[in-house]
């Protein structure tokens, strides 16, 4: 039995909506289920406003429009994340400012994110890694108190909360991902969230392509013009429909993870025990959404052995970022500052399969593999 990291799967009515986009006459976007997505997420979450796009790497670079992102500007993030949190801001001639990991969460830390600050910050990005919120509240001061834009890079952390708030309405943007390795999924999809009133109808124009469209579909303005910069950041109706096919299973999908998380935990608590291994810490004032299982081995060389072990036995499990601190493009302009967990977690940050269809049988056998694998050390 082969068992994938991850597999897209249909939760759902999924495809008899995409038929149904098509008989409406209407695919090419914000038509009546992307509308029916974004208030589902307004009132579920109460964001202040939530637009599909086209992936969460454009929902970000919306962000880094309507922070007006220029040359000159700086940018804190973690290094410990996917080149989508960084390209977002250098494609707008940002000096990206990397900033270490805590030592037991791979989210960035608050108090290495306080060195950093300068009069040139203009934003602070927060990942939420795995779904596991940051340290929001310690980062929202030090934002306040020097007129900075936060951006939550969400795209794991669909349905998860920063104690009771959800993740993606806490700072002034959030950004989401519906790619076909994430809880819900529509293949390629984001969304973007915007939680300022100052700031919603530029998001709208923004996204369409710096044209005022939607206020002139909504009776505003007699014509439309192009009004800002902008781009082409709405998703087809087909994502849209494939994706409402999803939302109207999240609470069946989220049980399914979280009993997959759990299992996985328990079963693995003994190999932490022993000292083999680290597993994931879920804070105090986070909650869990079973986006990633993931645990830290004490090498690199352990966690290449384990995974090609687990691959010789049909199992496919993978590492994740490597710090973006150290990358071909960006090692020149970081200058020489140490990243140590960030780099902690690039070598030795293991990911084991977890996916909607997966069963019960299948977790046993990836833990029993990864038993055997460490009675041998």
């Amino acid at each position: 039995m082969k068992i994938p990291f991850n597999k897209p799967f249909l939760a759902g009515n999924e495809i008899e909506y995409i038929k149904e986009a098509v008989r409406f006459g209407k695919i090419s976007g914000d038509g009546k289920y992307s509308k029916k997505c974004q208030s589902f997420f307004e009132n579920e979450y109460g964001f202040k406003k939530a637009l599909l796009t086209t992936s969460c790497t454009d929902a970000l670079e919306m962000t880094s429009l309507l922070c007006d992102i220029a040359p000159g500007d700086e940018v804190i993030l973690p290094s410990y994340t996917f080149v989508s949190t960084a390209n977002a801001f250098a494609l707008r001639g940002a000096k990206l400012v990397f900033a270490d990991s805590m030592p037991d969460i791979p989210n960035i830390d608050p108090g290495e994110i306080k060195k950093l600050i300068t009069e040139k910050t203009k934003a602070i990005v927060v990942v939420h890694y795995g779904g596991i919120a940051c340290m929001m509240d310690e980062i929202l001061a030090l934002a306040g108190e020097n007129r900075i834009f936060v951006i939550e890079d969400a795209a794991q952390a669909v349905d998860s909360y920063y104690k009771s708030k959800p993740l993606g309405s806490i700072g002034d943007f959030g950004a989401f991902s519906f790619h076909e390795t994430k809880n819900v999924i529509c293949g390629e999809g984001g969304m973007i969230t915007v939680n300022r009133d100052d700031m919603t109808k530029r998001a709208e124009i923004i996204r369409e392509k710096g044209t005022n469209r939607a206020a002139f579909f909504r009776a505003e303005v007699e014509e439309y013009n192009w009004v800002d910069i902008g781009s082409s950041f709405l998703p087809s109706e087909i994502n849209a429909a494939y994706l409402w096919g999803q939302l109207e299973h999240l609470g069946e999908i989220q049980e399914k993870r979280l009993l997959l998380w759990n299992t996985y935990y328990e079963r693995l608590k003994h190999l932490e025990d022993k000292g083999f291994i680290q597993l994931p810490v879920i804070p105090a004032y986070a909650s869990n959404n079973a986006h990633i299982f993931y645990f830290i081995t004490r090498s690199q060389q352990e966690r290449t052995e384990l995974a090609e072990y687990l691959k010789l036995n049909d199992v496919v499990a993978v590492f994740h970022y490597l710090s973006l601190h150290r990358s071909p493009y960006y090692a020149q302009k970081h200058g020489r500052r140490k990243l140590p967990n960030a780099d902690m977690y690039s070598d030795r940050l293991l990911r084991l399969p977890i996916f909607f269809e997966m069963n019960l049988e299948m977790v046993e056998t990836v833990i029993s593999l990864t038993e055997r694998f460490f009675s041998n050390k």
